[in-house]
Order: C-alpha cells, then structure tokens, then sequence
C-alpha cells in the first residue's frame, strides 16, 4: 500500500459509514418477500428500535439532503399518515408479537409538521401493532419554527424523552443563503417550553462549511447554542451534493469554504464545545459526561446507525415511511423513496421495498472494523479474530499495510488505532476497509 498524503484524507469523497455496505451498493435483489422472511425469523425477545421517516417540510432548507418535499397544505400530510397507519399494522402482523421496542425515532422531513391530535393517533396505532418497552426511549427532530404550545404538550404526552433541535446557523446572511430562517428567540422559547414540560434530554445539530461562513460566524453560533445548555451538540459538516439533491444547486458554490476552511472549522468548532464541559463523541458528536451517550463511549458500547452515533445497541431497527432503512441480522432494506409508489405497494398490501443488500461474514467483518473506527478510533485484534476467526486475517495484513503507509493510522501489539492529533481523519481511514468504494458510481460529500 502506497503511503496516504494528508491532502487525500482532507479532501476524500467518502461515505459518512451509517452502514456498511453504504446504501448506494444496495440493489433490487431484496424483494418484500425477501424482508417478510426476515420480519418472521426476530427472535421473540429481540430487542427492537423503530424509525419513522416523515417526508414532508412546510419549507425547503437548501442545504438538506434529505429525502423530502415541500407543502404549504395539510392535506398530503394526512393522506401520507393514513398510509404509515397500514404500514405499521402490516409490520405488526408480520412480528405476530415478537420482539420489543426499546426505542422510537421521528425523523425527516418536519415530524413536527404533524397537527398534536395525529400525532397521538400515529403512537396509538404504534402500542397496537408492536410491543412497546414501559421504558422506551421516543426521540423526534424539531424543526422550532413549527412548534407552539399544543405540539409542546403533545410531545410530552406521547412520551418524548428527547428531542432534537435543527439550528444550522443563527447567522442571518448564512440562513437567507440557505434558506433557513430561524431567530435565537424562537430556538430559545422551544427549549424552554420542552424543558419546562419534563423533557429534558436535548440534543442540537450545527452546521460547518455553510455558505459565507468564518470561523467568527461560527463561533458566534456555537456561543448562543452553549446558552440553551444542550445535553449533546452536533456539529455536522455540510454536505454539498446537488447531483443527488437538485435543491442545492440554489446554494452558491463561490460562497463555500473551501477544504482547508472546512477543517479550520471544524477544528475550531470542536474546541469551542470541549472547552464548555462536552466530551467529544466520534468524529462530529459532543455530550456532557452524565449523557447516556458520553457513558456508552466510555465504557465502549458506542455505536453507528442511520441516526448518527446512538448507545442504542439494537440489532434489529425497523424503518417506516418511504426511504427509510431497516437493518435485520441477515442484510438491510430500504423502503422506495417515491411517497406515490410507497402509497401504492401499502394499499396492495405489499411491504413497500425497493433495495437492500444481503451481509456476508466479510460484510459483518468490514462493517465491524468500520464502525469500530468510527465509534472508539480503535479496535482489537483479540475481538475480530474472536468474532470472526481465520477470515480475519486478510483484513489485518490490510491494516498492517495501512499502519505502514499513513502516520495516522498505528499498529499496537493488540490491535490498531487512529492517532490522537488525527480522529477527523476518521472517515477517511475507514474507507480504507472498504471493498465496496471503488464499484459502482457513487459519489459522495467531503469527508471534513
């Protein structure tokens, strides 16, 4: 292996690693039929998490790479939480009863577009079509320009236990940019009315690389965000990917940092939030040391779903909506994107998939090193052979070349590490153990 430049791991192109293979390498081959085997084989006591994907936004973020569309009108909202209502029932049927749900997740899109009085119906049509742990943890992502007092109270009546605040940037140069208006004011008014109503676990997600942004802009944003006193922060990098977003193209590219400045801020975003009391988790996450995620990573239980960096250790997580993912032990399957077709193949009484992959023992292998990487920089010798035997020999005559060819990346007598000065490089360094990168035609966004 020829030695890594420092250039390379700055400007890679390379997946964010929320699974492994990533979606792009997923393919027709995995059919409803296949995913209902899948369903009926969970282990009765499997513990499960849920995602609800909803697609919908009362505004477009140019920045958003999500999979989505913009509605001024209801309507589509509740014709669209009609169809979910089905899917639930089906996925219900297909467990008979088995497994139980630790956690549940609202995503998208806006969640938080839907009027309270839906919102109670769709958990109640949840309880009737799964089993539900007492202690089930309910997350939802918050876009604050939505809510108001009745959306705050049903929060809490559907047993939200964390809630998740978009920010971006309050800088209003860099909103109008990106079309994302959104005063301190209103974040500030969420937060407490969230708190007040016993939710107190919240978590906000910053953008770096945004148009017209400087490390003072930055700053600026991450003080105000400080204030609110966030159980986590992350501080995501923007992904720039108007040939799979069309939106993006409204951005305007001459206003971008560029790597270097990406890396600046990324830098100086990081130092900012530790230097407030935040453990840093992964390569993008900051908690306060008595956050359950901050316990996972120091006791080595951290790991890496579709959601981002999670101690949800779930084997089994169930994706509803169109796009959504779901991971099972034999492989993952992803829901079709089009809200049409995934109405149609509900109505038909069809689970509405349209990809996934099945793992092999070199996927689980890779997938492993990769999210070990990601989660902790590091991983043992001792447990992937223990995990996976003599296939593991290969991958770590692969990781010893790597150890010889980049300064970042070091041999130990009981396994490999990513340097301390070098964990941004992370992504990069992961790609390292995938087989799948160079097929096919993904593209991907900057890995800093």
């Amino acid at each position: 292996m020829t030695a890594v430049p420092n250039h390379r791991l700055i400007d890679a192109k390379v997946p964010r690693y929320t699974s492994y293979p990533t979606a792009p390498h997923f393919h027709d081959g995995i059919t409803s039929d296949t995913v209902r085997s899948w369903i009926e084989a969970v282990p009765a006591d499997e513990p499960i998490s849920l995602y609800l994907h909803v697609p919908f936004c009362d505004r477009l973020c140019w920045f958003c790479a999500c999979h989505t569309k913009q509605t001024l009108r209801y309507a589509p909202v509740a014709d669209y939480l009609t169809t979910l209502h089905r899917e639930i029932a089906m996925l219900g049927r297909h467990l008979a009863g088995k497994g139980i749900v630790r956690t549940i997740h609202l995503g998208g899109g806006s969640p938080t577009m839907i009027r309270p009085v839906d919102l109670r119906t769709l958990f109640r049509q949840l309880h009737a079509g799964f089993t539900i742990a007492a202690d089930a943890s309910v997350s939802i992502e918050i876009d604050p320009n939505d809510m108001d007092d009745a959306r705050l109270d049903a929060l809490t009546e559907i047993g939200t236990t964390r809630a998740s605040l978009g920010i971006q940037d309050f800088d209003p140069r860099i909103q109008k940019a990106i079309n994302r208006a959104q005063s301190f004011a209103t974040t500030q008014r969420v937060t407490e009315g969230l708190r007040t109503r016993g939710i107190g676990s919240i978590n906000v997600d910053l953008l770096y690389g945004l148009p017209h942004q400087t490390l003072t802009t930055l700053g600026e944003t991450i003080d105000l965000s400080l204030s609110l006193q966030p159980d986590r922060i992350a501080t995501f990098g923007y992904a720039h990917v108007p040939w799979f977003k069309k939106h993006q193209t409204m951005i305007d590219e001459t206003a971008l940092p560029g790597p270097d400045e990406r890396l600046e801020q990324a830098k100086s975003a990081a130092a900012l939030v530790q230097s407030a009391g935040y453990q840093p988790i992964g390569i993008d996450h900051f908690a306060l040391p008595t956050d359950s995620l901050a316990i996972a990573a120091r006791h080595g239980r951290l790991a890496r779903n579709f959601q981002g960096y999670t101690d949800d250790r779930c084997e089994t997580l169930i994706g509803l909506g169109p796009s959504s993912i779901s991971r099972f032990r034999q492989g993952y399957a992803q829901n079709c994107p089009s809200t049409a077709t995934y109405g149609r193949l509900i109505e038909a009484d069809s689970l509405p998939i349209g990809r996934g992959v099945s793992l092999s023992e070199e996927d689980l292998m890779r997938g492993w090193v990769i999210e070990r990487l990601m989660c902790d920089f590091r991983f043992s010798t001792d447990a992937l052979r223990t995990r996976f035997g003599e296939t593991a020999e290969p991958l770590l005559r692969e990781a010893r070349l790597l150890a010889q060819a980049s300064p970042h990346f070091i041999a130990h007598d009981d396994g490999f590490s990513i340097a301390a000065g070098s964990h941004m490089f992370a992504r990069s360094l992961a790609a390292q153990f995938d087989s799948y990168l160079n097929s096919g035609r993904a593209r991907h966004s900057a890995a800093i």
